[in-house]
């Protein structure tokens, strides 16, 4: 028998908003379990993305979304409810050294959250550029070269099915995939 509350109401109508994002199909969203000491009542899921490589060991871009909520509030919150997001996304030769890669990297959240319609205070967050070389028997390959975005924010009310589509949208753009209904000219067939 279990000592947890029961969650709250609006925490279980808060993860039903976030259950019903309908990603595009280039992502796979996939439940998670989420950090449970960060508060009282916590829920995540993962999102990546779907490669068409059969040899591909991990997806080149990557992302999870927690939840946490704490009916009492805190202060650094200014809310009850607050999102965490975490994106990784692996950088193409060009793109290394970039200097304006961590600006264009914030952009691609406050976009998404600015373009879903996602009301939010107390956003923060860092954008990173990591290089990891691999050496002796660690497998994998030799270099790995990656953007990573962390943020959180307090968003305004329980529905928080716009902060999915946004975090969504995040996780494409940090993919580079093209908006949704934009085919590439490559792939374009006459």
């Amino acid at each position: 028998m279990s000592d947890a509350p029961a969650p709250p109401q609006e925490f279980q109508q808060a993860v039903a908003s976030l259950r019903a994002v309908r990603p595009r199909p280039e992502l796979l969203l996939s439940p998670l379990d989420a950090p449970p000491r960060l508060a009282p009542f916590t829920w995540a899921f993962s999102v990546e993305t779907v490669t068409e490589d059969p040899d591909a060991t991990e997806p080149d871009t990557s992302g999870r979304l927690i939840l946490l909520h704490d009916p009492a509030g805190q202060d650094a919150w200014e809310g009850t409810f607050r999102l965490v997001c975490f994106v990784q996304a692996r950088l193409e030769p060009e793109q290394l050294g970039d200097e304006m890669l961590p600006v264009v990297g914030w952009s691609w959240l406050t976009e998404a959250l600015e373009q879903a319609g996602a009301e939010h205070v107390a956003l923060g967050g860092t954008v990173t550029q990591t290089s990891s070389v691999r050496f002796g028997d660690i497998a994998g390959p030799r270099r790995d070269d990656d953007v990573e975005l962390r943020a959180s924010w307090t968003p305004v009310g329980a529905d928080l099915s716009r902060h999915a589509e946004a975090f969504c949208a995040l996780v494409s753009s940090a993919a580079g995939l093209p908006p949704v209904g934009v085919l590439p000219l490559a792939t374009r067939r006459v």
